[in-house]
């Protein structure tokens, strides 16, 4: 046992004997008796310890024992009381800010959260939802899930759980997250509002697991050419890819646009397992480096489905991560195309460090590389997150978003692909082999001040539900929607008279005229989602996008 350990010990013991001492005393307040004489005791203690430390030979000049010292005496000789707990926290937090951007410290319940997205599941009552005020608006009942088989639709309002009322008592977000998420095959009791219906509805629920996917749009932009977008890699991001190629093969797919915009990266081995779908047998994929973790490479099986095709990969300034090993993968290996603006330049490997109380601390072990050679991860200095977290914005001022001619590289930043031996470049992140700038009058600033009060969605939300049944019978299936809807001029000029209630007007006509096609065209994608999926989101907003079109371009000339 440490020094440390038993320093400790003995004040608990000694704070226990002076309780007993103290218990006859009435001359002095006990209270204020007992802190003294804890007070000297520690101090002695914390000099005996600490000069036996020495004596002994552990390691008393050692940065850990500085530590432990500091830690003890805090906590028993601050004035004072305070949370171990959190002090501890603090002080792990305090190191790792000091390092690069990415090691960091979560608690348990923020490690539950930041898993979750990436294992392909959590327990609860399977719907989609989002919130008209104070209101739960079910936007779809998961396909097959515990919500569905007991008879929840879409445009019902839960309103109560368990008898404890959820609407109109502003309750958070989070608390009724907590009502309705629980371990599986336990039961909740939903109250529910329906149109139509006079009365509450009551469902009972048994949890299940819900599946969170992590491709979000699956579909044939074009003849011959499939789309795959991806939003995460994670527990179920391969799977969900596989059977999404299988069905677009059976639509006739001979190429693919394989979408990691806005993609923040994920799990590692499902970026090496899909990359391998691309690459023949021996391709290095990426490998990772670093001061006490030796080199590690991950290459090609080469029993891939796409082996033969052309691909082409579609990036922006928000793909991070295992999605940049993907594209770098598939750029030094010259097996297709990147497309779009260059990539984060996410390329550290972290490893998750498990603490006994269920929090963890991620830290950075390595650094990622691309078969070229060129390291991912972009330039950052050692405790400046400020810096780190400005470099779009840093981006946008220097012109590199918006043209290409900005961006300059030196000599030693410079590589070659593998087999074409195309020029490509490092210092962070994957510079795309076709630019495509960003469009800064796409989005107005009223635009923008629409969409930050929610106002474009909630509008969009309150005409579904008024008019769901309608729009089903009118158009049963999307490509009739998408050929024949167009959003009522009313619900624009809803969005307009709110944004004037909340003091968020157009500065004139022109801004007011060049806001409304791109705000048309985003509410229509919005009822599309609603009514069907996210697919058929995308299915209407790629049209527009500037990188899809770009993409389209590419794979269709080459």
């Amino acid at each position: 046992m440490s020094v440390f350990k038993i320093t400790v010990i003995l004040c608990n013991v000694l704070s226990n004997i002076v309780e007993t001492f103290l218990e006859d005393q009435h001359d002095w307040p006990k209270t204020y008796m007992k802190k003294i004489i804890i007070t000297v005791i520690a101090i002695l203690l914390f000099v005996i310890t600490s000069n036996a430390q020495f004596r002994l030979n552990l390691g008393g000049n050692s940065p850990l024992r500085k530590l432990q010292l500091a830690e003890m005496a805090i906590n028993n000789l601050y004035v004072d009381t305070v949370d171990e707990s959190k002090l501890v926290e603090d002080a792990i937090r305090g190191m790792l800010e000091k390092l690069d951007p990415h090691s960091s410290y979560a608690t348990p319940k923020e490690v539950k959260a930041l898993n979750e997205p990436l294992q392909g599941n959590f327990d609860g009552i399977g719907v989609q939802f989002n919130m008209i005020e104070d209101t739960l608006l079910v936007i779809q009942p998961v396909v097959k899930g515990p919500s569905e088989k007991v008879g929840i639709l879409a445009g019902d309002r839960i309103v109560n759980v368990n008898d404890t009322a959820i609407a109109g008592v502003k309750m958070s977000r989070e608390d009724i997250m907590k009502r309705l998420r629980g371990p599986r095959g336990t039961k909740v009791k939903l109250g529910i509002v329906r149109r139509g219906v006079p009365n509450v509805m009551y469902f009972t629920v048994t949890r299940d697991k819900i599946p969170v996917k992590s491709i979000n749009a699956v579909y044939m932009i074009r003849p011959e050419i499939g789309y795959i977008r991806i939003e995460n890699f994670g527990a179920t991001t391969y799977n969900e890819f596989m059977t999404s190629l299988n069905k677009l093969k059976a639509q006739g797919m001979k190429n693919l646009i394989l979408d990691l915009q806005e993609n923040g990266g994920g799990y590692l081995q499902a970026a090496v397992q899909i990359a391998n779908e691309f690459l023949t047998r021996g391709d290095l994929i990426v490998y990772t480096e670093g001061r006490k973790s030796g080199r590690s490479e991950f290459k090609a099986e080469g029993n891939g489905q796409m082996l033969t095709g052309k691909v082409v990969v579609l990036v922006n300034e928000f793909t991070a991560s295992a999605a940049e090993i993907v594209s770098g993968a598939i750029q030094d290996q010259d097996r297709g195309q990147i497309v779009g603006r260059r990539s984060f330049g996410k390329g550290l490997v972290q490893r998750p460090i498990d603490l006994p109380d269920g929090s963890m601390i991620r830290l950075t072990i390595a650094h990622y590389f691309t078969p070229s050679g060129r390291c991912i991860q972009k330039p950052y200095k050692k405790g400046d997150l400020k810096e780190y977290e400005q470099d779009f914005d840093n981006r946008l001022k220097h012109g590199e978003l918006t043209n290409p001619d900005s961006i300059h590289f030196a000599d030693s930043l410079k590589f070659k692909t593998l087999r074409m031996q195309r020029t490509v470049y490092g210092g962070g992140g994957i510079m795309p082999d076709h630019f495509v700038p960003l469009d800064t009058l796409q989005y107005t600033r009223f635009h923008r001040q629409l969409a930050l009060k929610n106002i474009i969605v909630n509008s969009s939300l309150r005409y579904i539900d008024d008019n769901r049944q309608q729009l089903k019978t009118q158009y049963p299936t999307f490509e009739a929607f998408d050929k024949g809807f167009e959003i009522p001029q009313l619900v624009v000029d809803q969005i307009v008279a709110e944004g004037s209630k909340q003091k968020v007007t157009p500065k004139d006509q022109e801004e007011l005229e060049r806001t409304m096609p791109y705000l048309r065209l985003q509410l229509k994608a919005l009822v599309a989602r609603d009514l069907w999926d996210m697919s058929e989101y995308f299915q209407i907003m790629n049209e527009h996008n500037h990188i899809v079109k770009k993409g389209i371009e590419v794979i269709s000339t080459r």
